[in-house]
């Protein structure tokens, strides 16, 4: 017994001192998760969510929240127990300069947390996230590909500054600059090497106003509001961090995850939806949920329901991810309640789905797939090899408006899309105006603009046609503008883009535009090309989308221009069955004159039918079109859309103005698989412009709307409208200034009662009332016959009396009336 308790010593003691190497082996992985918050309401919602995620994705070792508080914010905050936190000095108003600038809390509290915290000193990876983000599955640095002086992060492709002039003014190293964040991995050495350098940038490059723009910087509000981003990237290149970039590991609801990736990062920091029901975290800024028992965001629809929507997989799962997101959150908000000492709420269905063993399956933690841990360098090799710090060519995309309502609401649905579908570079808008137009006009903020003299009503012949402006405001542009990039992409105002549009991916080169095919450019083939151009065999039928090189578009454009007008003057040939324009007046000379004058210079298109899709159209079958034109009516069942009936109606600068909903996809007839395909991206195209007038209203602060639980009022509800002075009356159509979901969510426990709020409601009142009024009268009628032998004349007088004085009372019912009648 004593002989084996010394060869059990004897082990003992030698695995320690060969254990020794095993503790060190483990102690490089010793990993700590960090995100910082401020002393608000709506912090503390974003907490609950990402620790909730937290402990449910089992993500390894310990989490701390950095919580930047003022000293009058923190005596009456509320949310010390939400998260293990270190409380950091506030720098949202800069101690020297005074200005405001909340997001400089991120860099000043992680230098803040290095120099202070214990934890910092016994760690060796640190996963820096943001609060509105719901983690999916563990993160764990070394299986992401990180090593020390090679971070992981999330690729962030709208900071163009990385590319351009904003970069070289900032870091001795712009070539080191790389477009990330949300998502930081990294060894703590490299934090600590880091951190300084990311708040001093972020600083410098918020002090420098005069390069705010948002060609410069990607930032479309253009007021300096990501410099933190730009600070991390630069500050980054100066200590010469190159990251493995992943565009895999994170992604927004709302957007669609590529085939074979598991997300294991949700970032909710845009606006999504399913169906008709949505979520934008904007909208609970100053939400108190978390201390509200009982409350929870609005409930989306059910997993069964949500694959009843979408027969695409990829698409589904991408509702699925939306649900998840919320549903998280929820359950979050429920258990965070019950901490609170909150009663257990009362059951409901909803309730019963975020606590049933179905749920925790759906949530259960995801892991790495191969596709996920693909970095985005993998992809651009076959570039690097030639131009070793050059990966792709810059790309600049225009299109062209007029200063005219019609024309806003279409550059609203444009850069918002732009701005989702990854869609490299920056955009600008070719605003042609008059001088008095120019005066008068209210939408110069809707885009990067580069403006543009009016030829509209040309100035030698005096001849209407706008659409000349297209031509001449590119050519304006050309020679009035610093332009960097090295193709351009060419779009129509009345487009929705899906995906990114790119030289490299459609074969666009210098002498070999691509562009998609217009074939009813019938001109091409006969009498006409013969007689404006050299070349007729060069005439391409195409049009919408141009890929062009800038030398090509150089050489081209006032070519474009000339036979825009040489078409348009050659009245003698505007016959359809020459020029394929049904109207034949002409209205199609400005794509005439872009293919003749592509033809002078012999300039021969690549052209592909699979960019652009007009809704309407049955789609190929796997072909992801990147761009909606909706130049034509499109319908959905007994809803329809046409851009022409929407002319004079003003939805940019009328609060919360939009269209009429298409119908929700779970109601479509999956009968047809070509009829589905279709209505599907009719449905997507029209909720697309909505989403971007929804959140076009909420940047220009317009007012919660407070009444009304309907989308858009209906023709029958028009001459009620009336009353109220809401119709517009250069357009048939009713605007109400009202979203489905903003309706929804305001009602929630801020409005105790949100019946009244609707004008259908008082209405139904008000005929109700009518009728109870019609009864009691004919009970006065029938009444007074009865007595009339035992009371005589007298009573008859009486009982008309008081059959005036009932309608006197209600004359605002017989108004009402009356103004259905008219």
């Amino acid at each position: 017994m004593a002989k084996n308790t010394v060869v059990l010593l004897v082990v003992v003691v030698l695995g320690l001192m060969s254990g020794g190497g095993s503790g060190q082996e483990e102690a490089p992985r010793r990993i700590h998760t960090l995100f910082s918050v401020e002393c608000q309401n709506y912090f503390d919602w974003q907490t609950v969510g990402l620790m909730h995620s937290f402990k449910k994705a089992r993500q390894p070792g310990p989490v701390t929240r950095l919580l930047s508080c003022t000293d009058e914010e923190k005596k009456k905050y509320k949310g010390m127990n939400l998260a293990p936190t270190l409380e950091v000095p506030s720098m949202s108003k800069h101690p020297k300069t005074g200005d405001w600038y909340p997001a400089i809390n991120k860099p000043a509290g992680i230098v803040h947390w290095l120099k202070h915290s214990k934890d910092a000193e016994n760690i060796d990876w640190v996963v820096i996230l943001d609060a509105d983000m719901i983690i999916r599955g563990p993160i764990i640095p070394w299986e992401l590909g990180a090593e020390k002086g090679r971070p992981v992060a999330a690729y962030y492709g709208y900071l163009v500054g990385c590319d351009n002039l904003l970069a070289k003014l900032h870091t001795k190293h712009p070539e080191l600059c790389d477009k990330v964040g949300g998502l930081l991995a990294m060894h703590i050495d490299d934090l600590r090497a880091l951190a300084p350098m990311w708040l001093s940038k972020t600083e410098e490059v918020r002090a420098d106003k005069a390069h705010w723009a948002t060609n410069l910087t990607g930032d479309i509000y253009g007021k300096g509001w990501i410099s933190e981003m730009y600070g991390y990237s630069f500050g980054a290149a100066e200590v010469g961090l190159r990251h493995k970039i992943n565009d895999n590991l994170m992604i927004y609801p709302g957007y669609i995850p590529r085939e074979g990736v598991e997300p294991i990062l949700m970032h909710y920091g845009l606006p999504f939806s399913v169906g008709n029901w949505s979520f934008s975290k904007l909208e609970h800024h100053e939400d108190g949920i978390v201390y509200e028992c009982g409350r929870l965001f609005p409930e989306p629809p059910y997993p069964r329901e949500v694959k009843a929507m979408e027969v695409d997989p990829n698409k589904r799962k991408a509702l699925l991810l939306n649900i998840e997101c919320i549903n998280t959150l929820n359950e979050g908000l429920l258990l965070q309640h019950a901490a609170n000492g909150c009663p257990n709420p009362k059951w409901s269905k909803y309730l019963s789905l975020l606590k049933s063993k179905t749920f925790a399956e759906l949530t259960q933690p995801k892991f790495l797939t191969p596709k996920s841990l693909q970095m985005k360098e993998a992809e651009f090799k076959k570039q690097v090899v030639d131009e070793p710090q050059r990966l792709y060519p810059k790309i600049h995309t225009v299109f062209s408006t007029e200063c005219t309502a019609y024309f806003d609401w279409q550059t609203v649905g444009l850069v918002h899309s732009f701005h989702g579908s990854g869609q490299p570079g920056n955009i600008t808008r070719l605003l042609s105006c008059t001088d008095e137009d120019f005066k008068q006009y209210k939408g110069h903020d809707l885009a990067p603009t580069h403006h543009v003299p009016s030829m509209s009503r040309h100035p030698l012949t005096g001849d209407w046609y706008p659409a000349i402006n297209k031509p001449a405001a590119v050519l304006h542009w050309l020679n009035h503008a610093n332009i960097d990039a090295e193709f351009i992409v060419i779009l129509d105002a009345d487009m929705i883009m899906r995906g990114p549009i790119t030289p490299w991916e459609f074969k666009a080169a210098r002498g070999r535009p691509v562009s998609t095919p217009y074939d009813y450019l019938i001109g091409c083939d006969n009498e006409l090309a013969r007689l404006h151009t050299r070349h007729p065999e060069a005439c391409d039928k195409v049009g919408g989308v141009i890929i062009m090189h800038i030398d090509d578009l150089r050489k081209f454009a006032l070519l474009w221009l000339h036979k825009t007008e040489e078409v348009r003057a050659d009245t003698a040939h505007y016959a359809k069955n020459v020029t394929g324009d049904i109207y034949e007046s002409g209205w199609i000379s400005e794509m005439y004159g872009y293919s003749f004058g592509a033809a002078e210079l012999k300039l021969r298109h690549l052209i592909n039918s699979e960019i652009l899709i007009y809704p309407g159209y049955v789609p190929v079958p796997g072909v992801k079109y990147r761009v909606f034109h909706y130049g034509l009516e499109y319908r959905v069942g007994n809803w329809s859309f046409d851009k022409a009936d929407w002319r004079d109606t003003d939805l940019v600068n009328v609060c919360w103005a939009k269209f009429p909903d298409p119908p929700d996809p779970s109601t479509l007839d999956h009968t047809d698989e070509n009829i589905l395909q279709r209505d599907l991206l009719n449905i997507e195209c029209a909720r697309a412009l909505n989403e971007a007038l929804h959140l076009h209203h909420r940047k220009r602060k317009c007012p919660n709307p407070s009444f009304s639980t309907s989308n858009f009022e209906t023709a029958d509800e028009a001459t009620i409208s009336r009353k109220f002075g809401r119709i517009d009356g250069s357009n048939a159509r009713i605007i109400n200034p009202v979203l489905a979901n903003d309706s929804q969510e305001s009602s929630l426990p801020v409005v105790p009662n949100q019946t009244y709020g609707s004008l259908r409601f008082w209405m139904i009142c008000l005929w109700a009332f009518s009728i109870l009024g019609f009864v009691a009268v004919v009970s006065v009628l029938l009444a007074g016959r009865k007595g009339q032998k035992k009371r005589g004349k007298g009573h008859k007088t009486k009982r008309r009396a008081s059959y005036s004085g009932f309608w006197a009372m209600n004359g605002l019912d017989r108004h009402a009336r009356s103004a259905e009648v008219l």
